[in-house]
């Protein structure tokens, strides 16, 4: 139907956070402000169920490819998932869209490696390799072009001598100079010395921490490593999924989950309110050095201060100033578990240079509401927040009420950025993935596009509970 200039038209806003679909009057010519992006695939109907700003859509482009961890896409298109498999073989997925709608037609299981725990998490391309982790082994094999499985046997990169723990991702970034960094995140909440009694005390210092709570720099193309071979680059980090190299900055980022039962350890001090809603999880920029405090402080986003942790004499109260703070506080127990940093010239200028990140979900918030179960986006500039997160993509908990994590119909889990600008999405628990597109104008992009996510800030996964009224019954 053609539109002519200065024709009154209704628009019906699909893409909004609020129950009901909301009229909004629009003037003027609506085909040039938001012109036919003809580059681009057709989006779901529904943008596969999906709540993204307006001008954005979605499309499912793979359904149930397995239980899916982080993702990368190829500069020609083709995907490639770690999937979460505990043992066998076989632990990558390739897809491919040999049609050009976008959807994936061609699903590969593909991987000569036993896995070794179910959380196997990375997948990154980078200088022609394809580089993956099960929980102990970093390998990478060579993408030939026309080729959708790496041919060979994988190389071994890294192993961790250590046995199979908790938290036991191996997260990997790249610099610019043959640098490869990965996660050794520590076993427990904060190095708890199990001979304690009556009050639960930490050890001091952490042994831990001579290995784990932190990240380590490799050599990129180094095969048969082990953590002696590395060196120790930063400390004092509990738990890093997400990691990722900025290229604005040329340094290292990541965001790190922070500890848990604060109600536990002390009583007296903290609620369990305190214990839903505290500690922070921690966007950190990363330099060589630097010292997060783990396990002998937590960091409060609400008094934006690191407090000494309860094992090591803290009350809710004590300060420390010892120990480097992160560029941002998030919302506690979300479980942030991928970081990216937009390139892309597809998206409105202000999304450039930003970070995207994958909440994962809370799983030990109550007596409230499970939280997190979104994708979130933080304005940068010259490498630091410009402004507060804001939720990106909203409509994966399926329910408005999570009660437990099980509840939740899908856990946004790995981000990355297609050759076009593209943002795809996997999630965990089904193995389905999204493709985020703009199909409005980017120079028109503005606070009114914005507007409609504003209601998704009043969802109980994730608004700060109510002490009282938002108590689960």
């Amino acid at each position: 139907m053609k539109i002519f200039p200065g024709l009154l038209i209704t628009v019906i806003l699909l893409i909004s956070c609020k129950n009901e679909p909301e009229t909004a009057v629009v003037t003027g010519d609506f085909e040039a402000s938001i012109p036919f992006r003809g580059d681009l695939p057709d989006p779901d109907d529904d943008n596969g169920g999906l709540v993204l700003p307006d001008g954005f859509a979605a499309l499912v482009v793979a359904d149930s490819v397995g239980r899916a961890r982080h993702l990368a896409v190829n500069d020609n298109g083709d995907i490639y998932i770690k999937l979460r498999i505990a043992e066998g073989d076989r632990g990558n997925m390739a897809l491919r869209d040999t049609t050009g709608d976008g959807r994936i037609d061609i699903y590969e299981r593909f991987g000569d490696y036993p896995n070794d725990g179910a959380f196997a998490t990375e997948m990154r391309i980078h200088k022609g390799y394809l580089y993956f982790s099960s929980e102990l082994v970093i390998y990478r094999q060579k993408l030939t072009p026309g080729h959708l499985v790496p041919e060979g046997s994988p190389e071994i990169l890294v192993r961790d001598v250590y046995p199979i723990r908790w938290h036991n991702a191996k997260s990997l970034a790249f610099d610019n100079e043959g640098g490869m960094y990965v996660t050794f995140s520590a076993p427990t909440n904060a190095c708890e010395d199990p001979r304690s009694t009556n009050v639960v005390r930490g050890f001091y210092p952490c042994p831990e921490l001579e290995v784990f709570g932190g990240i380590w720099r490799f050599d990129e193309a180094g095969l048969e490593q082990t953590q002696a071979d590395g060196e120790r680059y930063a400390t004092g980090l509990r738990s890093v999924v997400g990691i990722s190299w900025n290229p604005q900055t040329n340094s290292l980022y990541a965001v790190q989950h922070g500890r848990d039962y604060l109600n536990n350890r002390l009583p007296q001090a903290y609620s369990d309110w305190d214990n839903a809603n505290l500690p922070a999880e921690e966007f950190v920029q990363i330099d060589q050095g630097d010292d997060f405090g783990w396990p002998y402080t937590y960091y409060d986003h609400y008094k934006k201060q690191r407090m000494i942790a309860p094992e090591y004499g803290g009350d809710g109260k004590k300060t420390s100033d010892r120990y480097k703070h992160p560029i941002m506080g998030l919302p506690a127990h979300w479980a942030p578990n991928d970081l990216l940093f937009y390139q892309g010239d597809q998206f409105p200028p202000r999304y450039k240079h930003g970070a995207f990140i994958a909440f994962h979900g809370s799983t030990n918030r109550g007596p409230y509401p499970q939280a997190g179960y979104v994708v979130a986006f933080i304005p940068m500039e010259n490498g630091l927040p410009s402004g507060p997160w804001e939720i990106f993509a909203d409509g994966f908990t399926g329910v408005d009420v999570v009660r437990e994590m099980k509840d939740a119909k899908y856990r946004p889990m790995g981000l990355s950025e297609g050759p076009d600008g593209s943002l795809y999405i996997s999630e965990s628990r089904q193995g389905k993935i999204w493709r985020v597109i703009f199909r409005g104008d980017p120079e028109l992009f503005g606070d009114q596009q914005l507007a409609g996510m504003e209601k998704c800030l009043e969802r109980s996964y994730v608004k700060t509970p109510d002490k009282t009224k938002d108590r689960l019954k």
